[in-house]
């Protein structure tokens, strides 16, 4: 990481110094993107729909799982010995169960939201190089420390972004 800082350092030391002294400068805010731009806000619903009917699925067994639970602790003491470890049994399997599901769940919607995000970056790399040629910047970067709001396009990516959607 070091390494990377002290190169990008110099990089920009040299820049400084010659190609850019008089260059344009940009930045880019991604987070700011991935909250306002037109594609994110369609991205999460459809993946909230999408995921919605296994949300829901894991929802009732967490609940039906909490029922059991407080059946227990409610009637251990007066059910049978027998009885009261099939129930613990079937507890336990339907919490195995459940964690299984609820890890699944968590991949791939982890998963899906990464691929949404890729393909909302492909485009947002794509507009930016578009702006970039279109208003002759020598760089524009997505990361920084600090941007000073001067430099910062976001919003215009943002415009071009929901202007291509239409």
């Amino acid at each position: 990481m070091l390494k990377k800082c002290i190169c990008t350092g110099i990089a920009l030391l040299s820049f400084s110094g010659g190609v850019l002294a008089d260059g344009k400068i940009g930045f880019v805010n991604s987070q700011k993107i991935l909250n306002d731009a037109p594609q994110a806000a369609r991205a999460k619903k459809k993946i909230e729909k999408d995921f919605e009917k296994r949300d829901q699925d894991l929802q009732r067994i967490a609940k039906q799982l909490q029922g059991m639970q407080e059946n227990l602790d409610k009637n251990a003491v007066t059910m049978a010995e027998s009885e009261r470890r099939a129930k613990e049994r079937e507890f336990g399997e339907l919490n195995r169960d459940f964690q299984r599901k609820q890890r699944e769940f968590r991949e791939d919607l982890s998963q899906r939201q990464n691929e949404e995000t890729a393909a909302i970056f492909e485009r947002v790399n794509k507009v930016i190089k578009q702006i970039a040629e279109t208003e002759k910047y020598d760089i524009i970067f997505q990361e920084a420390v600090y941007a000073n709001p001067r430099i910062d396009i976001t919003d215009r990516v943002i415009k071009a972004l929901g202007d291509g959607a239409k």
